[in-house]
């Protein structure tokens, strides 16, 4: 074998290895071309669906705090509306101290007191209340500030009756409002 020979050998052995290497690297780059091409498939698939439930999260997140603000403004509008239902409640209140059965009912509420406290009690009412109790037997014994009705004492003071209107309505303020809402609904 001659040196020409060994030399064109070796170089179609080099040219041969150089082809494969290209060939090889060709396949690894493809390979890795694919697995970077899945990567990047799988990785947008995951962020995008990672999105959409981060938005729709955010979305709900939105949607219930304006439907809580929502409920907020209605349930300060019922406690305005109820503010005044109330208001007007005592003003009709103060109209009906003015006429002829209000009398009638200042009577009958000290005659309850007598029944609780016992015949012997002292009155607390408006100053222009006290002519109502004239002729019941009762004492009055102080002027109060109240929209109408009464307090009473038995004569040692261990025992208080409180009927003024006001209390009567605090006593009952939850059944009136339940009554109201019953209204709105």
């Amino acid at each position: 074998m001659s040196i020409g020979t060994f030399l064109e050998e070796i170089e179609n052995n080099k040219k041969k290895k150089l082809k494969d290497l290209g060939d090889r690297l060709s396949r690894d780059k493809a390979a890795l071309q694919g697995n970077a091409d899945l990567a990047i498939k799988d990785a947008t698939t995951h962020y995008s669906t990672e999105a959409t439930i981060r938005s729709e999260q955010e979305a709900t997140r939105i949607i219930e705090a304006a439907k809580l603000q929502a409920k907020k403004i209605i349930f300060e509008a019922v406690n305005v509306k109820m503010d005044s239902i109330f208001a007007q409640i005592k003003t009709e209140i103060a109209n009906y101290t003015k006429t002829p059965e209000y009398n009638s009912t200042l009577k009958k509420m000290a005659s309850t007191a007598q029944r609780s406290l016992g015949k012997n009690i002292g009155i607390g009412c408006k100053e222009e209340d006290r002519s109502s109790f004239n002729d019941l037997g009762v004492n009055v014994t102080k002027t109060i500030s109240t929209i109408g009705g009464l307090t009473a004492e038995n004569m040692d003071r261990t025992m208080e009756l409180d009927l003024t209107f006001e209390e009567l309505l605090r006593i009952h303020e939850d059944e009136i409002r339940a009554t109201i809402m019953e209204a709105f609904v």
